[in-house]
């Protein structure tokens, strides 16, 4: 279903990950039109598109198609609405989700966010930790900036479910019920078609 008709090189694929060929506005557009001509219900769609969004408010990367699908899966909704959801978490927004989430958890624990309790905490060195084996400063950068993230991110990926279910729930119910009309009214006039048709030939008889 999410096969392009003409296939592209993997150089390709991975410069639309960064930036879209046709654009955000576009991209998103058509991110929106794949959603709501998948087989569903407005509720499955809706609920599985809001699980992989949620699940991308999370520091879990690489983990985020299996959240999705299992939380979907739970909620009996679309498993591949949950799958374009998780499109919501990419390069240009993880920035801004991650530090969101940090700042978010520090406060929750009653910490400044500006304010790191290991001040040497940085990815370099967590991985320089993991590569010498050097857990404690792995576990202290660790508690440091990936527990805050996890703690935030709980009422977060709530929050963004429930803004996104309803209003994406509405809209997939209005453009279904459009779509049901207008194939409706076409087949209508095809058999009205077929009908003149027929009645024309029996009066050249």
């Amino acid at each position: 279903m999410f096969r392009r008709r003409t296939k592209v090189s993997r150089l390709r694929q991975l410069a639309d990950f960064f930036w879209p060929s046709i654009g955000f506005r576009r991209s998103s557009k058509y991110v929106g039109y794949r959603l709501a001509r998948l087989k569903g219900s407005p509720y499955s769609l809706a609920a599985g598109f809001a699980c992989g969004a949620a699940v991308s408010f999370t520091p879990l990367i690489g983990l985020h198609f299996i959240l999705a699908g299992v939380s979907a899966w739970i909620l009996r909704a679309s498993i591949l609405a949950s799958a374009l959801g998780t499109a919501v978490g990419n390069p240009w927004t993880f920035p801004f989700i991650w530090t969101m989430l940090y700042k978010l958890g520090r406060w929750m624990q009653g910490v400044d966010p500006d304010q790191r309790a290991y001040p040497d905490a940085s990815l370099t060195t967590f991985f320089e930790g993991l590569w010498s084996g050097h857990w404690t400063e792995v576990s202290h950068i660790f508690g440091d900036v990936v527990v805050p993230m996890l703690i935030a991110s709980v009422p977060v990926s709530v929050c963004v479910w429930l803004l996104l279910f309803y209003p994406l729930k509405a809209l997939i119910s209005g453009f279904q019920e459009r779509r049901a009309a207008a194939i409706e009214k076409g087949q209508k006039r095809r058999a009205e078609r077929n009908g003149d048709a027929a009645d024309k030939r029996m009066t050249d008889k």
